[in-house]
């Protein structure tokens, strides 16, 4: 990246429509909202955009299919593992959803940017910091039960292909979720919709101070 002008460092932030200014190098939850989440993850595309249909099958449609799958793996999850199933691929709104291959080629730097941004976004809206092993597991499957039917419905993927990458799902038929690229505004809409029921749910459970 270019310096900003002589002399200067290379800048490492970006400028969010909400006014924010989010440092890659030390995200501050401050600079976090949820309105620029939606915004961006509705207009990043899964698969590098190679996905059948009129409009991208954006990761803020992928979000919201993996909080609902996550819903039916583990339909007594709290209200606040649903908001870390929705908000698991955040980091993308900043990032972009690399695909596994190029993440590979890729390696460390990646991963450690996408971890810090994981880390300030879960501090933003009040998530452990590190999830437990059981619900980061939890969730990888919902991830893989979703990337599944992705892949094998809009993404030109044989069975066999899904199913050596991700594992075939078992007990789950893709006629009960909605697998239809949506326009943008829609999905942005449909994801800050999910998170506002989210968060009402987890006002409901805080028990007043004695």
């Amino acid at each position: 990246m270019a310096a900003d002008r002589a002399g200067a460092p290379p800048r490492a932030w970006q400028r969010m429509l909400s006014g924010r200014r989010l440092d890659l190098l030390d995200p501050s939850p401050l600079d976090i909202e949820i309105s620029d989440i939606a915004h961006g993850l509705a207009r990043v595309a899964r698969w590098n955009g190679q996905t059948s249909g009129e409009h991208a099958f954006s990761v803020a449609q992928h979000s919201l299919l993996v909080e609902a799958l996550f819903g039916e793996l583990v339909s007594d999850a709290p209200a606040d593992a649903r908001l870390a199933a929705l908000l698991h691929d955040a980091p993308e709104y900043v990032i972009g959803d690399m695909i596994s291959p190029f993440k590979s080629v890729m390696g460390g730097s990646y991963k450690e940017c996408e971890l810090r941004l994981q880390r300030a976004i879960h501090l933003r809206f009040s998530l452990p910091v590190e999830p437990g092993a059981g619900l980061l597991k939890e969730i990888k499957r919902a991830d893989q039960i979703a990337a599944y039917f992705e892949a094998t419905l809009l993404a030109g993927f044989s069975t066999a292909e899904a199913t050596e990458f991700f594992g075939r799902p078992r007990g789950f038929n893709a006629d009960r979720f909605d697998f239809t690229p949506r326009s943008v505004t829609w999905a942005q809409n449909a994801f800050l919709k999910r998170y506002a029921a989210i968060e009402k749910s987890r006002r409901q459970t805080v028990q007043p101070a004695d």
